[in-house]
């Protein structure tokens, strides 16, 4: 918890940088035109560049590099948007102020002179009463093209920060940034929207920080068998966009040691059985850790079910934790292979396989692929395959809440797979979870639920009440305290 004098010197120096803005952007008005004033203002522009670098000077106790900029980003845009109504609003005073002065002497065509108590003024002389030549309208022109041009720089620079590295804006509320950026008030309401996001991403990710920093002595995940990563269909483990979003960056710091699967996209369970055997043997051969615990997600649990039926291979798996995996199979699934005409299924299938033997998959089989997760395919994959004995196993799942609840596309196939197989996280039912000797079901509070995809922050989403990350380093750190 922050000190109170902390929390004051921050208070402060946001008001001196908002003033500073302020200033600068109405400095027509509130600045004369002798020499003092002039200093007064090359010190203020002065000031204004190095806040525009640096607005928030006690952004020292944010850990990370990537959220200190974009704290600075959203304290920017705070500050623009407090400056835009204090402009604003002065603005129109201004303006009034002429309207009534040319009302009182319309005939008037040369400066009219009143008198006002500034603080700004040559002499500095607070209490005096002094003359001052009221705006005309190129004044008041004057005064916009500077507001402008100080308001602007400080919204362009806070914006690109957030925009180079902000996570949780994501690329559909960007795109309406950008759609939106000139139309008031929809603008004011979006940068709105981002602000609060931003900010919530800030204090959660420092959070997150500062904790892993605390606990990074103890190395939670430090687990006697490294962790083999098995992802599930259509999808392959790629070096440059993981599937398991940032959750292995987070089970590294805090100790942990894994691997991938490294198994095809799309291929059969039995076929993707072999590769994750194959790999398995490779990991315990090279390390000399004698066993590996594997967490699969999906289809990637399958597939390590059949590479157990080798003895030889389940002699080296501690562990096996299941991540929404359709044991039970899909019952939509296959009624959709039923129903599509074999035309389009090949079509299908061909323009898939194609596509990912461009991308790792040496001999994909898209409909093979989905054949083996349907509720008859998996029944009789049940009765053939047995659990090893001696290899610990648990299995998680979790449900969508409604029809808007997760991400595209799986808050779209919400409402059709309900129609099949019930309570599901998008695709898969919550009937066809369970196995092995312990089962937890994920919940978060709220409406929303957890999709498919959240399980393994396939879209890096930080979900209000469900710390994605957390929950792999706690169930890493379960399976430490549990010997494996």
């Amino acid at each position: 918890m922050k000190k109170p004098l902390h929390i004051i010197s921050r208070i402060i120096f946001r008001l001196l940088v908002l003033f500073v803005l302020v200033l600068c952007s109405n400095s027509v008005f509130l600045l004369a035109s002798g020499a003092a004033d002039t200093i007064v203002m090359l010190i203020c522009m002065v000031l204004c560049f190095f806040f525009w670098i640096w607005p928030d000077i006690f952004s020292k106790d944010i850990l990370d590099g990537r959220m200190r900029q974009l704290w600075l980003g959203n304290v920017q845009l705070r500050l623009f948007l407090e400056a835009l109504v204090i402009t604003v609003v002065y603005t129109f005073l201004e303006l009034f102020k002429l309207h009534m002065i040319n009302d009182l002497d319309p005939a008037t065509s040369g400066p009219t002179v009143i008198s006002v108590t500034s603080p700004f003024l040559s002499g500095g002389n607070v209490s005096a009463s002094m003359p001052v030549i009221v705006a005309s309208w190129q004044r008041i022109l004057s005064h916009i093209v500077i507001a402008v041009v100080f308001l602007s720089i400080t919204f362009w620079i806070g914006i690109i920060r957030l925009y180079l590295t902000s996570i949780q804006l994501g690329i559909k509320l960007r795109i309406i940034g950008v759609v939106f950026g000139m139309i008031f008030p929809i603008n004011l309401v979006v940068l709105g929207i981002m602000i609060s996001k931003t900010r919530k991403e800030v204090l959660f990710e420092n959070e997150k920080a500062i904790l892993d920093e605390k606990r990074k002595e103890e190395k939670i995940c430090d687990t006697k068998y490294p962790i083999l990563l098995l992802h599930g269909v259509f999808f392959r483990d790629f070096k440059y966009f993981d599937y398991w979003g940032r959750v292995p960056r987070e089970l590294y710091v805090n100790g942990g040691k894994f691997f991938y699967g490294e198994q095809q996209s799309a291929a059969s369970v039995e076929e993707c059985g072999k590769e994750v055997a194959r790999r398995i043997m490779e990991i315990t051969e090279s390390t000399g850790c004698g066993k590996v615990n594997i967490i699969a997600h999906s289809k990637g649990g399958l597939d390590a079910r059949s590479a157990m039926t080798d003895p030889a291979i389940a002699a080296r798996v501690a562990s096996l934790t299941t991540i929404n995996t359709p044991h039970r199979g899909c019952e939509f699934a296959e009624v959709l292979l039923d129903k599509i005409p074999d035309k389009q299924k090949q079509i299908a299938a061909k323009a898939y396989n194609t596509t990912l033997s461009k991308f790792g998959d040496y001999a994909p089989d898209f409909l093979k692929a989905c054949g083996d997760l349907t509720r008859s395919a998996c029944a009789a994959f049940n009765e053939k395959v047995k659990d090893p004995a001696g290899v610990y196993i648990q299995s998680y799942g979790s449900v969508l809440k409604n029809n808007r609840g997760g991400r595209f596309p799986l808050n779209l196939t919400h409402g059709f797979v309900g129609l099949f197989d019930g309570p599901n996280d998008g695709l898969v039912g919550e009937k066809s979870f369970a196995w092995g000797s312990d089962y937890h079901l994920i919940t978060a509070p709220g409406k929303r639920g957890i999709s498919h995809g959240d399980v393994i922050d396939l879209n890096r989403e930080n979900i209000p009440g469900y710390d994605v990350r957390e929950f792999y380093v706690q169930l890493v750190a379960d399976l430490k305290k549990k010997g494996f």
